[in-house]
């Protein structure tokens, strides 16, 4: 008995004459950044973090060319451009840190990479240095299937997106008239606030301030397991900018994790393994391919100087800060 259902049925037409062959993959992207076009290969753009794919792509990035195309004339090399709207400089501070990276851990064809150099670990060979209480052989798996700390280069990406809304005082002329449209004095105080928080390139001052405030346990810890990570406690943005016509400042910073693996100067002794440190790295890996979200508000008053003719001013400033954190291992 034959069933009504479409999961069963089975067509009674024969498939289009192309319909088996497999979609080819792309080599490489050209990507046009907001006027701006950049050309990169798949494996560079399937490296990039997940948060920033996100970014990039938000609604998907679909890596293959549909063979029928190619079976009806086309040529794969035909240049196939995908608009996106990301700040190109954001995009060539990541391209350019995460090469640089991959060629200090890998090497180049002219010269050997830290890799080469530890590469007993990844044969089971037992590093140099001592185990401390915090860790031991236990705590560092020579195995890289278990700790890919040891065979991959891993790097921290902390990225901020910031919006901002400013409130000047009931005394002051900014104001909005009766269809809501902000006049030139509001503007400007936005404008104020806008490049107040451009100058503030620290990156923990914020979350600090919120840990002295509410007393956030929670918070300290993501501040010194990032300190201990890789980062150090008066850092600044890697990339900071803010976004063409909105009160929004995106920010972005990339640090190479500390793993513990110590390399000599001129790598001419062993390397030596600190097994606290490693473990502190493993659990890392927590956040790789699973970025973490933070977000709070932070508010502040902002005093003005005078400047350029301008009377000294004040007003609040409210800014909505959302973290992601992840890792990445190229």
């Amino acid at each position: 008995m034959s069933s009504s259902s479409p999961i069963t049925q089975v067509s009674q037409h024969a498939p289009p004459a192309h319909s088996n062959l497999q979609p080819q993959l792309l080599t490489r992207l050209f990507l046009d950044l907001r006027g701006r076009r950049f050309e990169v290969d798949r494996e560079t753009i399937m490296n990039l973090p997940e948060s920033v794919l996100l970014c990039l792509f938000p609604n998907g990035l679909v890596l293959s060319r549909q063979s029928v195309a190619l079976s009806d004339g086309g040529d794969d090399e035909d240049e196939e451009v995908y608009g996106v709207d990301f700040d190109p400089d954001c995009f060539q501070y990541v391209l350019t840190f995460f090469r640089t990276a991959s060629e200090a851990f890998y090497g180049t064809a002219t010269s050997p990479g830290l890799l080469a150099f530890q590469q007993h670990l990844l044969d089971g060979g037992s590093p140099s240095g001592s185990p401390n209480n915090s860790g031991g052989p236990d705590a560092f798996n020579p195995t890289p299937a278990q700790n890919p700390l040891l065979s991959k280069q891993a790097i921290i990406v902390l990225r901020e997106e910031l919006e901002y809304f400013t409130i000047p005082p009931k005394t002051s002329d900014a104001v909005t008239d009766a269809n809501g449209i902000a006049n030139e004095s509001l503007l400007q105080v936005k404008r104020d606030g806008g490049e107040y928080l451009m100058e503030k390139r620290n990156i923990f001052t914020a979350l600090q301030r919120n840990v002295n405030k509410e007393n956030n346990v929670a918070e300290q810890h993501l501040i010194d397991m990032l300190c201990m990570s890789g980062f150090d406690r008066d850092d600044e943005w890697g990339f900071r900018a803010l976004e063409p016509s909105r009160s929004c400042i995106s920010s972005i910073a990339l640090v190479l994790l500390k793993t513990g693996i110590a390399h000599s100067p001129g790598n001419t002794k062993p390397v030596e393994v600190d097994y606290a440190q490693m473990a502190t790295a493993q659990k890392l890996l927590l956040f790789w391919r699973k970025p973490a979200r933070k977000c709070w508000w932070d508010g502040i008053e902002v005093e003005l100087p005078e400047k350029d003719g301008r009377p000294a001013h004040s007003f609040k400033l409210w800014a909505r800060r959302v973290w992601t954190l992840e890792l990445s291992l190229v």
